[in-house]
């Protein structure tokens, strides 16, 4: 009799709860039918009588975007024409003339042109100003514009008329589009004759046999004892590759990361699947707060099995992981289906978007919701956003005079302008800013009629208003002239006082004309901070392993 009565109090159990989740069930797939009825009701209302023309694909776009921005920042829809670019993100591979374009005092110029590419092949230049591209003035269109004209079938020309700072007359050329390729290793050398240094771009597909091929051709000639891999400003990709790379590093079957969501059958553990070539070198990973997603992985990886140092600010806190899906009309939906978690458990995803920096870092983060981990090796790591690294490097910011100077494109004319009378330059890692050619851009400046604003001007007038506001301005209105006079932004003496980041943003800019992105990062390597940091311990093998020891603190904030 018991048993009968415990059969049916459990059966009445599961019952009411398949009768529950049932209801729940229904209730949800009425409230979205319910709504969705509604959304088609009010457009249809909107079409018919809205005071003036609508653009309906323009208006269910903009919907769309607004509903998905509610849930988080990496969930997108992906309209028809919008495939070519999600397929360039994903591949790193697109057809067209190869150069990276913007917008400069409204007009569209070459930016970069990518080394042995069409655009670079053809003569086309950094500064390059866009008049036609198919016949079609660019007056009045955006670099989206000019983008996608300039895009194409492969082996197909494209027309262009565009005019050279210096030159009277516009030029045309007819540019044949190529499949462009762009390379994730966009550079890889030996920084002193032990130290290996590999810069990764971006986690695009095949990039893990990039850096693979990189590395060996470096241990084959020179055996390198240790290995920088550059992930600064990476923003991420495909986080396959960035399974494939650390198990460059780590023996096979090694657990690198895994992912958990809503849809259990998808969640998986990713471990090293092949043989490793190297398990012993010694590895420093550079980060910043730009450095996202697979970024994240490899440096929350190489931290969590103590195979490397994490060297640089904390990154950007991204660990969502998005899946593609096919929707009608040859449209995409990019959906946020889980969080990916390193080695010792850790979930690298911010935990409050509001605790992002106006950069989109991760501020500090409040002590009660971050959790502790430790390392195969006992040291301790936190979660609550991005990965604290083992070797914090202070950022330096720049002036409001160089911030200006660079957004103002001074520096881009001048080296524009530059390039244009000198035919060459020393080496990359030769070349420098001399006194003579910095009283040519102090000359090329003031000639532009320049003017630039104070930050602590800003905020000084802030204070003058407050009080003015609070009546204690007449109390010290002498003291307020005095201090505003001295805080005034003085070009002359401005220029001088922060010459060395000006010239360094003046290398960086010239540099690039003449050897393009390979040859601006061998010019900046030894005078990088981070890259000198990690080489300091990375030849120091005591200092080295006191990093690994059982209990050390990676501090959260």
């Amino acid at each position: 009799m018991k048993k009968k009565k415990l059969f049916i109090v459990t059966l009445s159990v599961i019952i009411s709860g398949i009768v529950l989740l049932s209801f729940n069930s229904d209730r949800k797939n009425f409230q979205i039918a319910k709504n969705l009825d509604i959304y088609y009701t009010l457009f249809r209302e909107l079409n018919t009588f809205y005071v003036d023309e609508i653009n309906p694909n323009k208006l269910v776009k903009s919907s769309i975007d607004q509903m998905l921005n509610s849930l988080d920042p990496y969930t997108n829809y992906i309209s028809e024409d919008q495939i070519e670019d999600f397929r360039f993100m994903t591949t790193g591979e697109y057809a067209g003339i190869g150069a990276l374009i913007g917008k400069q005092n409204n007009k569209i110029v070459i930016s970069e042109p990518y080394e042995g590419f069409p655009a670079q092949k053809n003569g086309l230049k950094a500064g390059d100003i866009f008049i036609e591209v198919e016949g079609k003035a660019t007056k009045e269109m955006t670099t989206e514009d000019v983008s996608n004209l300039l895009k194409g079938p492969a082996n197909k020309p494209v027309k262009l008329k565009m005019q050279r700072p210096g030159q009277k007359k516009p030029f045309e050329v007819e540019v044949v589009r190529e499949k462009i390729s762009i390379k994730p290793v966009p550079y890889h050398g030996m920084i002193d004759e032990n130290t290996a240094y590999i810069r990764l771009s971006n986690f695009t597909q095949n990039c893990s046999s990039d850096v693979k091929d990189a590395f060996l051709a470096l241990k084959s000639k020179h055996k390198p004892k240790a290995l920088i891999l550059d992930l600064r400003s990476n923003p991420g990709g495909l986080l396959i590759e960035a399974v494939r790379i650390m198990n460059l590093f780590v023996p096979k079957g090694e657990e690198i990361v895994s992912t958990k969501g809503k849809v259990k059958e998808w969640d998986k553990t990713y471990k090293a699947t092949a043989a490793p070539i190297d398990t012993t070198i010694k590895i420093a990973v550079l980060v910043n707060s730009n450095s996202a997603s697979a970024s994240e992985i490899i440096a929350g990886a190489m931290q969590d099995l103590d195979r490397g140092l994490v060297v640089g600010t904390r990154t950007f806190g991204k660990g969502l992981v998005q899946t593609t899906r096919d929707l009608s009309y040859n449209t995409k939906l990019k959906v946020t289906t889980a969080k990916y978690y390193t080695p010792s458990g850790r979930c690298i995803q911010v935990l409050d978007y509001s605790h992002r920096k106006e950069d989109g870092s991760v501020g500090t983060i409040p002590d009660t919701l971050i959790s502790k981990f430790e390392t195969s090796k006992g040291r301790l790591v936190y979660d609550g956003g991005g990965v604290v690294p083992d070797i914090k490097i202070e950022v330096e910011k720049l002036s409001s005079l160089t911030i200006a100077l660079v957004t103002k494109f001074l520096v881009f004319d001048f080296a524009t302008d530059y390039a244009s009378r000198v035919e060459s330059i020393t080496k990359p890692e030769d070349f420098e800013i001399t006194d003579d050619i910095y009283a040519q851009f102090k000359t090329f400046v003031k000639e532009d009629d320049f003017s630039y604003e104070s930050r602590t001007i800003k905020e000084f007038e802030k204070l003058m208003k407050s009080a003015k506001k609070e009546k204690y301005f007449d109390f010290a209105e002498g003291e307020f002239d005095d201090l505003k006079q001295k805080l005034q932004p003085d070009l002359d003496k401005d220029l001088e006082k922060f010459k060395p980041e000006i010239k360094e943003m003046l290398v960086d800019e010239i540099v690039s004309r003449y050897y393009y992105q390979k040859g601006a990062i061998r010019a900046a390597i030894d005078e990088d901070k981070g890259v000198m940091k990690a080489l300091k311990i990375l030849s120091d093998d005591e200092a080295l392993a006191g990093y690994f020891k059982p209990g050390t603190e990676i501090s959260a904030n």
